[in-house]
């Protein structure tokens, strides 16, 4: 089958979601590792960081873990969070920086507490993923409790076109959906449960498999 290319929107780079980099600011000083004297890190952080050290040969290989670790105790990647980070690993925040911006599962400013990523990669973007996401920003864009971003790739393109919610994913999803997960999220329900990937199936018997 072939696919015409001119059905799935590209921005000027080239991809289909827009850039993700920032420049790099030469007029600050150089970056240097926080002194652990200055730098207040709680002892619970510090643990956990410490203890994902341990487990790698190169303790760089813990900076994904560590900045997770960071993030879900400061809701995204503040100045603060990577500072405590770097400070537990001996590492310059610059450095954990230059990660963190490579991944869409990191948070570089203040976000709304629910997680609303749109995959908008080839397969959901021949379903219809392009005119949801659009309408999930008309819908939920606004809303200071929504975090809404389209995703490169979810790796679930069998139920495309769909979406992440709070990690929960779902679909295949249609415009109506929007507004049925914007209620669930603000009535603490579970989230669009009749299209959980989780709830389909062959999912269900497996997650129940490895309990």
């Amino acid at each position: 089958m072939s696919i015409d290319p001119t059905r799935v929107k590209r921005y000027a780079h080239g991809s289909r979601v827009p850039g993700w980099d920032s420049s790099v600011d030469l007029t600050k000083d150089p970056a240097v590792v926080p002194d652990p004297a200055t730098t207040y890190v709680p002892a619970h952080v510090r643990t956990e960081i410490e203890s994902l050290m341990g487990k790698y040969p190169d303790i760089r290989s813990a900076a994904i873990p560590s900045m997770k670790v960071v993030q879900r105790e400061h809701g995204w990647l503040s100045p603060t969070a990577m500072e405590q980070a770097a400070c537990v690993m001996r590492l310059t925040p610059a450095y954990l920086v230059s990660v963190a911006s490579f991944y869409d599962m990191f948070e570089l400013s203040p976000k709304g507490a629910n997680d609303v990523y749109v995959c908008t990669n080839i397969s959901c973007s021949l379903l219809g993923a392009d005119e949801i996401y659009a309408h999930v920003k008309d819908v939920l864009g606004g809303d200071p409790d929504f975090n809404v971003r389209a995703f490169e790739c979810l790796g679930a393109c069998e139920i495309a076109p769909m979406a992440s919610v709070n990690g929960k994913y779902v679909g295949p999803l249609v415009k109506d959906d929007v507004e049925r997960l914007r209620d669930d999220v603000k009535a603490g329900r579970e989230v669009l449960e009749d299209k959980q990937l989780v709830k389909r199936k062959a999912a269900s018997k497996h997650w129940q498999e490895q309990q």
